[in-house]
């Protein structure tokens, strides 16, 4: 049959990303503590497309995806991305997987167990001319975070809210994602919990009382761990703090160099 796809576009122009956008696949990722965890990913897989051919084999992208099928991780990804140039014919490839990742966590007193789900994605690209592959690990983190000014100025309590720690990372050799959530967690006020008794909200709350921090201090906080880490070639910390007093939310954002 004729390949409409490799036939003459003669509009001369370049297609920066073309590919298939939140394709639902299983994958399993590596688990610090089991080895490995199976999850569902949205995954986006793009290449570039010359000015001269009218389409690209979207087929393709699927069965180049159905070849790595269970294990996909920052390991191999380079592997994926070099075969998407090579069977699409093209010069630089984008891949994105976005998917949920489950930790056991422990309550601390009760010690009762309970799983909580982070959100992380693999974020990576290669460019066949520089032969430079760009690979970002991020994770967002959800913690608890107490208000320093609110504590200083009330006669009772003090207003916390929920945030979203997002921690991007380039390295130089590997790095777990339980490391990353560790990070974020220590940076704030406190963890969160799946399951909590009510010596457990107790312990909660007074730890968040006992250390406050602003949107400013959770990045700094995390920044400074990130720079003691020498496989971390590249970070950027964001935290969005969802008020609970205001109608909007706090944000800050810091990146090293």
């Amino acid at each position: 049959m004729r390949d409409v796809q490799n036939s003459h576009d003669n509009r001369k122009i370049p297609i920066k990303k073309v590919g298939v956008k939140d394709l639902r696949y299983p994958i399993e990722v590596l688990d610090k503590n089991n080895e490995y965890q199976s999850t569902i990913a949205n995954i986006s897989m793009y290449v570039d497309l010359p000015h001269h051919f009218k389409g690209t084999h979207m087929s393709r992208f699927v069965e180049i995806l159905n070849e790595y099928r269970g294990e996909v991780t920052l390991r191999n990804i380079n592997q994926l991305l070099g075969k998407m140039t090579d069977q699409l014919n093209s010069d630089c490839a984008h891949v994105e997987i976005d998917f949920a990742y489950f930790i056991s966590k422990i309550a601390p007193v009760s010690k009762r167990k309970s799983l909580l789900d982070y959100n992380c994605s693999f974020i990576a690209s290669y460019s066949k001319q520089d032969q430079q592959y760009n690979n970002i690990l991020q994770v967002k983190t959800p913690v608890t975070t107490l208000c320093p000014c609110s504590k200083e100025i009330s006669k009772y309590g003090a207003h916390n809210q929920r945030a979203i720690v997002t921690i991007q990372v380039k390295y130089s050799d590997f790095v777990w994602i339980e490391e990353l959530i560790e990070i974020a967690e220590s940076s704030a006020s406190s963890p969160l919990y799946t399951l909590l008794k009510r010596e457990d909200e107790k312990y909660v709350t007074e730890k968040a009382y006992d250390k406050p921090v602003f949107v400013e201090d959770l990045v700094r906080n995390a920044a400074v761990l990130l720079n003691q880490d020498p496989r971390i070639l590249w970070y950027r910390v964001e935290s969005e703090n969802f008020e609970s007093i205001h109608n909007h939310s706090a944000y800050a954002m810091v990146e090293s160099g």
